[in-house]
């Protein structure tokens, strides 16, 4: 049976006469995990939650600050912010926006079991000044400590009292919230149905208060895992928007005439992670140690991965080597680091010098459905290290369980990781300072950083470096600080960089979308004609 004939016979319960004037369908290789505004710090699921929750600022579509829920905002002091909260915003089950809801999701955002607590500063105490102002009182002044808020959604604290859902819950959590099920926010659409790893139905909100450039009644998603299936329900109509478009079917997109491809540079950074915490590996031959805690095996690593191969065959050309865990377009110092460069033979010396000259074993764990094909880059790297005799068993597992499997738990104990490739991409400030924090610094429940540095990288250094940058309002003094903290990270190969790849979406020619540079596709932004 064709992948054309599968499409229909399926139907991904999506097709049949529209039930609504403006119908849009749109298909992942991944499914929304849960409602719950503060589960995935994931751009797809950030995307997601934006249509159903709003901020309290926004990013326009050149990614810069604009009000949402806050008209508007001042310093009346260098550590409190004061914000002017909208008046007249309604949550989707009828009830009052307030400064309540503010300071409610400012706790429960830094809660823990949130995966966005460096959303909102630590050291911020919250104050409510009358139903539609609020304060943020800080101990030191932070020049860019609402950079994050356009990915803190706010809640209704009504809404979570009634429902039990006070706590945020991860992805990963063995009980399902009523927060992960259902939704209550102040967005442009209301969910009407929501069946985890099926589909998701969003219904146009009659009472939003603001204006949407969407023309849409309803949007419906679906989860489409399979490549050609995802393909041929985009030329088949069944669905108008898809993501991933496997690059070997761009051009069968193009020539449909009835789809496009577009294609644009993201913010991502696509990188390889290594355990550096534990005093011995998981599933590795090499006991009694970790062989990551040495530089030099890191560096081996680094040296013996043909990134320019990848980025050229496995990637199709979409994607761009990368030196660093942060795009160039939002770090203008990224000019002054290289890349190392291939040479498994010194990378093969190294290994040696560090005491493995017959290589080891070691696990590895990757994504096979989130990244541009993140399997592939993944089978490359077990090739590619395979010539310097590290053997490496390859995990490979669908988001879903590569996410809960590596993300750090709210007691930020470390993931049972020991070689694995992410991404990441700064979405939530745009700026230098999230990749130190949440990548970066040193994993502490205390400090609330390092929320994503699954490996345990740690350099005291690097930590006092990066909390000063959060404080420094001098522009060049602080791009001076950027670049000596980037050289640290550097000098340790705390990672291995590898490329930012290109966003490659598809879209039928009847549809209106726009591609910003986080790809968090937003759907307010769509329409249908």
């Amino acid at each position: 049976m064709s992948a054309t004939a599968l499409a229909g016979c399926l139907g991904f319960g999506i097709a049949g006469p529209a039930q609504a004037a403006n119908v849009f369908r749109f298909a992942f290789q991944g499914d929304i995990k849960s409602l719950d505004p503060y589960s995935l710090k994931e751009s797809f699921t950030i995307g997601m939650h934006g249509a159903i929750f709003d901020s309290l600022i926004t990013r326009d579509k050149d990614l810069n600050i604009v009000p949402m829920l806050a008209e508007s905002w001042e310093t009346p002091e260098p550590t409190r912010w004061r914000f002017h909260l909208r008046k007249g915003v309604k949550f989707h089950d009828g009830s009052d926006f307030t400064a309540d809801d503010v300071i409610f999701s400012a706790t429960r955002v830094r809660a823990p079991g949130s995966n966005f607590t460096t959303n909102v500063p630590s050291d911020a105490t919250w104050v409510k000044v009358d139903d539609h102002t609020v304060d943020m009182v800080l101990k030191s002044p932070n020049p860019i400590a609402l950079y994050q808020f356009s990915t803190w959604y706010i809640m209704s604290k009504s809404w979570a009292e009634k429902t039990g859902a006070v706590a945020p819950t991860l992805p990963s959590a063995t009980s399902t919230s009523y927060a992960a099920l259902h939704e209550n926010g102040t967005g442009p659409f209301i969910v009407s149905e929501h069946q985890p790893g099926v589909r998701t139905v969003f219904k146009k909100n009659p009472n939003y208060w603001g204006k949407v450039e969407s023309n849409l009644d309803e949007a419906v998603f679906t989860t489409i895992q399979n490549d050609a299936t995802r393909v041929a329900a985009l030329i088949s109509g069944e669905v108008d928007w898809i993501e991933p478009v496997p690059l070997q079917d761009a051009q069968r997109v193009n020539a449909s005439g009835t789809a496009a491809v577009m294609a644009g540079p993201e913010l991502r950074t696509i990188f390889l992670g290594m355990d550096q915490s534990r005093d011995e590996l998981k599933d590795s031959n090499v006991k009694g140690k970790n062989p990551f805690k040495d530089v030099r095996v890191r560096e081996a690593f680094y040296r013996a991965i043909d990134e320019e191969t990848i980025a050229k065959r496995v990637m199709r050309g979409q994607a761009v080597p990368s030196a660093l865990l942060i795009a160039p377009v939002l770090f203008p110092r990224a000019a002054e680091f290289k890349r190392p460069d291939y040479d498994p033979k010194r990378a093969k010396a190294l290994l040696t010098e560090a005491g493995y000259p017959d290589g080891f074993s070691l696990g590895m764990d990757c994504p096979n459905d989130r990244y541009v094909n993140d399997e592939a880059i993944c089978q490359a790297v077990v090739s590619m290290l395979a010539r310097i005799d590290v053997k490496l068993d390859l995990q490979a597992q669908t988001r879903n369980k590569f996410f809960a499997k590596i993300m750090r738990k709210g007691d930020y104990s470390p993931a049972k990781v020991n070689l694995y490739l992410m991404a990441w991409s700064p979405a939530s400030t745009y700026d230098v300072h999230n990749v130190f924090d949440s990548l970066l610094q040193t994993p502490s429940p205390v400090t609330k950083r390092g929320q994503a540095n699954i490996g345990g990288y740690s350099n005291p250094a690097l930590d006092a470096l990066a909390d000063k940058i959060d404080q420094e309002a001098d522009p060049k003094a602080r791009q001076d600080m950027v670049r000596a903290a980037t050289k640290i990270y550097v000098d340790d190969y705390a990672y291995v960089p590898l490329h930012q790849q290109a966003i490659v979406w598809a879209v039928r020619k009847n549809v209106d979308v726009f591609q910003p540079a986080d790809n968090t596709f937003p759907l307010r932004w769509v329409s249908v004609h």
